[in-house]
């Protein structure tokens, strides 16, 4: 290498290096590109045997998934976290919660080790301003998150963030908090509602007689 040669290209190292820094900072700023608008889903997620079982429910997941282009990350809100505040996991690692009882083993052996996106938590902290968000690292995905997401997504190669319900607040409350989650629409996250219109089986009376039907 000639001389001049030589020592233009180490004029051009500082710039190098000072490229790959403002790469790597886009890259935490902006981790994902702009795209058209992702749908949001509301899944009402039924019985965790609809993680082994197969019926009409989870077939119509997986074609879901079929019809929508593959998501960058997914955030979920489930019916089974609820809060006294607004908090969003943040582990790179979520476990498999399994939280129900009564169920057969085989239930209790399903494992979704999906990725989670300590990023994309504090994306969504920042951006929401209704209500200081704090950051998870004991939850993980309870059976409202991970029984949804294994039959859209089976391989459990999606990044899932969960935000929880805080459960001294309003529906209004939390659909007004939700419209602060639409940024993430555009950056091709997949935002799905899991629980069901009626999601309290606390109100369930089992000592109710059947009632009678007519004389």
């Amino acid at each position: 290498m000639e001389r001049r040669d030589f020592i233009r290209l180490v004029g051009l190292l500082p710039l190098t290096a000072q490229a790959m820094k403002l790469n790597a900072l886009n890259k935490i700023v902006e981790p994902f590109a702009t795209t058209d608008p992702m749908p949001v889903l509301f899944v009402g997620h039924g019985n965790p045997m609809n993680a082994i079982e197969e019926n009409e429910f989870t077939k119509g997941w997986a074609d879901t998934a079929k019809s929508l282009p593959k998501p960058n990350a997914i955030v979920i809100v489930s019916a089974h976290w609820e809060t006294d505040g607004t908090f969003v996991t943040a582990m790179d690692k979520p476990q498999t919660i399994h939280d129900f009882g009564g169920f057969p083993q085989s239930l209790f052996d399903v494992q979704y080790p999906a990725p989670g996106d300590p990023s994309l938590a504090n994306d969504v902290k920042s951006h929401i301003t209704k209500v200081p968000v704090g950051l998870n690292s004991d939850w993980g995905l309870d059976h409202g998150a991970w029984v949804v997401a294994m039959r859209l997504y089976p391989k459990a190669d999606i990044p899932i963030i969960q935000l929880s319900l805080n459960y001294s607040k309003s529906a209004q409350w939390h659909y007004d908090l939700a419209k602060e989650l639409a940024f993430l629409r555009r950056k091709g996250v997949l935002i799905i509602g899991s629980g069901n219109v009626v999601h309290n089986l606390g109100l369930v009376n089992w000592a109710m007689a059947s009632p009678s039907i007519g004389p």
